[in-house]
C-alpha cells in the first residue's frame, strides 16, 4: 500500500512543532494549524501537476535533492537564523516550480481560507515548501531521487491528497488550474458519495415495498388493519427522512437558508458548512493512533473556525439565530455518534478527547 505523503508531513507537523511555527510567524497557534491544513495538500495537489508538465519530473528530482535531510533540521531552524534561510530557500524553490503567479495564487488561497492574510500565506507557504520536498526526499530514499521515480510517487497521491483539501479551499483557486491533476480523484471522491446515496435509497425502496405488502396482507386478514399500518407506515417515513436524506444534504439545505449571512466581514453560513465538513471527513479518517495525530490540528483549526462563528452570535438576529440552530442541530446526532466512535478506539481519546470536548462545547453554542 502506497504511502500516504499527507499523513506522513501531518504526523511530523506536532501540535508542539505547529505552536513553534506559529511563534515564529508572529500568528495565532490555530489559524496556522488551519492555514497548515490546506497548505500541505494543496502544495502536494500542485506538485503533482509539475511532475505531468514537460521538464517537471527533472526540476522536482532536483528540488528533493536539495531538500535531503530537511525532516531533521527542520525542528531546530525554527525561531532561529536559520528560518530566514528556509523561508528564502522555499520560495526560490516554489517560484522556480510553479512560476510566480501559481506560487501567489496558492499563498493567497491559505492566506484566505485560514485568516492570516496573504503576507502570512505567502511566508507559510515558503516554510512549508522545502518541508515537502523533504518529506518527498525521505520517503524516496537515495536511490530513488530521480524525476520518473518522483512523478509516479506523486501519481499515487491523488486520492490521498483529494481527501485532505479542506472543503471550498479548491474554490478559491478556481481558474489557476493548480488542482487539475487531482480533479479525477475528487470527482471519483464525489461519486462514491453519490453511489452510497443511491445505495440508501435502494434500501429504503426495498423497505415501503416490503412495507405495502405486509399492509395489504395485514388489510386481507383483520378488519383492525389500519392499527398495524399506520404505526408502519410512520416507520417507514422515519427511514426515507434518515437515508434519504443525509447529513450533507442537510448542510447543503442549510447552507441556503444562512447564504451570504455576513457579519463582521465573515460568512457566517460558509464558514459554519466548511467547518462541520472538515469535523465530519476528520472523524472520519481516525482509525488509530497515528491517525488521530494527523487529525488533531485538523480539528483544531476547525474548533477554531467555529469559535469565530461563537464570538459573532451576538451580532446575529434573532431570524438568523434562528437559522443557525436550524442548519446545526439536524447534524449533531451524527457528528455525536462519530465522537464516540473515534473516542472508544485504543489510545485514540487521550490524544484528542480534549480538543473534541472543546468542540463539542463550541458547536452547542451554535444549536441554542
Amino acid at each position: 500500500m502506497a504511502t500516504n505523503l499527507v499523513s506522513l508531513i501531518m504526523n511530523f507537523l506536532t501540535p508542539d512543532m505547529i505552536g513553534r511555527i506559529a511563534s515564529a510567524l508572529g500568528l495565532n497557534k490555530n489559524d496556522t494549524s488551519s492555514a497548515i491544513e490546506a497548505g500541505v495538500p494543496g502544495l502536494l495537489a500542485a506538485l503533482a501537476g509539475v511532475a505531468t508538465r514537460p521538464g517537471g519530473p527533472q526540476r522536482l528530482a532536483d528540488a528533493a535533492k536539495q531538500e535531503v535531510g530537511t525532516l531533521d533540521k527542520f525542528s531546530s531552524m525554527l525561531g532561529s537564523t536559520g528560518q530566514n534561510s528556509l523561508v528564502d530557500r522555499g520560495t526560490q524553490m516554489l517560484s522556480s516550480l510553479l512560476g510566480d503567479r501559481d506560487q501567489a495564487a496558492l499563498a493567497s488561497a491559505i492566506g484566505k481560507y485560514s485568516g492570516v492574510g496573504s503576507a502570512a500565506g505567502s511566508s507559510l507557504l515558503a516554510g512549508l515548501g522545502p518541508l515537502v520536498m523533504g518529506a518527498i526526499a525521505h520517503q524516496q530514499g537515495p536511490r530513488g531521487l530521480d524525476g520518473s521515480s518522483i512523478a509516479g510517487l506523486l501519481a499515487n497521491q491523488k486520492d490521498y491528497i483529494a481527501d485532505a483539501l479542506p472543503s471550498g479551499f479548491g474554490k478559491l483557486l478556481g481558474g489557476t488550474g493548480l488542482f487539475n491533476t487531482i480533479d479525477d480523484a475528487t470527482r471519483r471522491t464525489a461519486s462514491a458519495g453519490a453511489e452510497a446515496t443511491r445505495a440508501a435509497a435502494a434500501a429504503v425502496s426495498r423497505t415501503i415495498d416490503d412495507t405495502r405488502r405486509s399492509a395489504t396482507t395485514a388489510a386481507s386478514t383483520s378488519t383492525n388493519w389500519l392499527l398495524w399500518v399506520i404505526p408502519a407506515l410512520a416507520i417507514a417515513a422515519l427511514l426515507i427522512w434518515m437515508l434519504g436524506r443525509p447529513a450533507e444534504q442537510a448542510v447543503q439545505q442549510g447552507s441556503t437558508a444562512v447564504q451570504n449571512m455576513m457579519v463582521g466581514g465573515l460568512d457566517v453560513g460558509k464558514q459554519v458548512t466548511d467547518s462541520i465538513g472538515s469535523v465530519r471527513s476528520t472523524l472520519a479518517s481516525i482509525t488509530d493512533e497515528a491517525t488521530a495525530r494527523a487529525a488533531l490540528p485538523k480539528l483544531q483549526a476547525a474548533t477554531a473556525q467555529i469559535d469565530k462563528v461563537d464570538g459573532m452570535i451576538g451580532q446575529l438576529s434573532a431570524a438568523q439565530k434562528t437559522a443557525l440552530a436550524t442548519l446545526v442541530n439536524p447534524l449533531m446526532p451524527s457528528i455525536n455518534q462519530l465522537f464516540d466512535k473515534v473516542l472508544a478506539i485504543p489510545g485514540v481519546a487521550d490524544i484528542i478527547k480534549p480538543t473534541i470536548d472543546t468542540l463539542k462545547a463550541k458547536l452547542a453554542m451554535l444549536t441554542a
